[in-house]
């Protein structure tokens, strides 16, 4: 799973090893007609979801620095200035339509402790690529799942998108597992894809499509009798 965040070039590959088992909420959206203009907020009883603003710099230096977070991604960015030209970054290119990254603020806290993006590599956002990073105080919260589903959904409902497609390390068992309770399918190892402290790791290629993802939603918010 692939996230951007030292430069436009590095690229930032995790999905956290979360749990799913802890309870979760359906956000509540503040509608925006152009998500270029500016990304909607969720609200939930447990967190919010928004875009990212200078102020998390700090914070998410905090958060995604440690060793336990990083050991699966490129490097991040090793001073709060770094994470400010990283959301500015992010920001352009939301306003260009080629990506869109929201910051993951948990229920108490002001600043983001996560950040999801889905970035398109594909004309028209036809096809996407989608990542996660939280920090560690915050797995087995279920905050990964709540914004994992909100941020995917939002994509499939207001951009063109058809394919999302996520990266995990092989050795990351935990987050190859969440990838897979997300729906996504496995389609294969991508061979010394991700270059990490002078070695070449695999990576296994998942997917969502958005008629599975569809489907998948449609059984999920059917009431129980």
């Amino acid at each position: 799973m692939n996230t951007h965040i030292a430069s436009n070039q590095q690229t930032m590959t995790n999905l956290e090893p979360i749990r799913f088992d802890a309870p979760g909420t359906e956000p509540i959206m503040e509608v925006v007609a152009d998500w270029t203009k500016g990304l909607p907020i969720f609200k939930g009883k447990r967190m919010m979801l928004r875009e990212l603003v200078k102020s998390d710099a700090t914070t998410l230096l905090t958060m995604l620095a440690s060793e336990e977070v990083a050991k699966f991604i490129s490097p991040p960015p090793t001073t709060p200035e770094g994470f400010e030209k990283f959301i500015a970054w992010a920001i352009r290119g939301r306003e260009a339509g080629n990506q869109m990254m929201f910051g993951i603020v948990p229920e108490g806290f002001d600043h983001a402790v996560g950040l999801v993006q889905i970035r398109a590599i594909a004309p028209r956002f036809s096809v996407a690529e989608w990542g996660f990073a939280i920090g560690s105080p915050f797995w087995g919260t279920g905050l990964f799942l709540a914004s994992a589903k909100t941020a995917v959904d939002f994509a499939f409902q207001h951009t063109d998108v058809n394919r999302l497609e996520a990266r995990a390390v092989v050795q990351n068992g935990r987050g190859n597992g969440a990838l897979r309770k997300m729906g996504a399918v496995q389609e294969g190892v991508l061979r010394g894809s991700l270059l990490r402290d002078g070695k070449h790791l695999d990576q296994i290629m998942w997917s969502i499509v958005a008629r599975d993802w569809f489907q998948a939603k449609a059984v999920w918010d059917k009431p129980v009798n």
